[in-house]
């Protein structure tokens, strides 16, 4: 296990994601009931485009995406305050070759991970009557704990008006084995159409060299300043 000292959201962190399956999309490489899901190849090709464009493909940022980074902070003292503990932010966590990441939200103490989750409300409303949530993120969970050896993670669905949906969740070896197995034939086959391409004359390109505008820079400082206050 490798943990690279980098803030989510920042150019740096989505730069050492691009082109590798990680544990927020491995729901697109094996299904909550341990089948491969029929989205791997649109996965694939994603994650081909990455490699070859030589940069993270752009990501569409919705408002309640931007919500969810500006009140995780508020969730996460929440949860300490609730709990009796410290946690750790955590950058990005890959596998030793690098081939596989995972981006969990905080370390607690030695063994556990925590994941916040702050959704609409009526959302929220679905976790508190249902008690789905762990079922909905099963993959991208069980994923975290595979990547980084941890033992349990606790996910927390956070609304400020209203009671938080908090499950804890241990990790499950038998469907654990069937991601694992499951990413790394993806990642087989990734490499191998990755071959292809650069066999048929295709080679991946670096990032467009230029001299950045005023705009650009002020772009990055504010993207970077509001990845830094959500991390907070």
């Amino acid at each position: 296990m490798k943990i690279h000292d980098v803030i989510q959201g920042t150019t740096a962190w989505s730069e050492l994601r691009a082109g590798i399956p990680t544990a927020s999309e491995f729901d697109r490489i094996i299904t909550p009931t341990g089948k491969p899901s029929k989205s791997q190849e649109g996965y694939r090709l994603e994650l081909l485009a990455e490699r070859l464009m030589g940069h993270p493909s752009v990501e569409f940022t919705s408002s309640w995406m931007e919500r969810g980074s500006h009140m995780e902070a508020e969730a996460v003292s929440f949860y300490e305050f609730q709990r009796d503990c410290q946690t750790t932010k955590v950058g990005f966590v890959t596998n030793d070759e690098e081939t596989v990441g995972a981006s969990p939200d905080r370390m607690v103490g030695e063994d556990g991970l925590l994941e916040t989750k702050v959704p609409k409300a009526s959302t929220h409303v679905g976790y508190l009557l249902f008690r789905t949530v762990d079922r909905v993120y099963f993959p991208q969970i069980q994923g975290q704990l595979w990547v980084t050896g941890r033992k349990w993670a606790d996910i927390l669905s956070y609304h400020p008006e209203m009671p938080p949906a908090l499950i804890h969740v241990e990790r499950d070896e038998a469907f654990i084995k069937s991601l694992a197995d499951e990413v790394m034939k993806f990642s087989d086959v990734l490499e191998s159409e990755y071959q292809r391409l650069l066999d048929k004359g295709f080679t991946a390109k670096a990032q467009p060299v230029r001299v950045p505008t005023l705009v650009d820079i002020l772009k990055k400082s504010l993207c970077d300043l509001n990845a830094r206050q959500g991390a907070v």
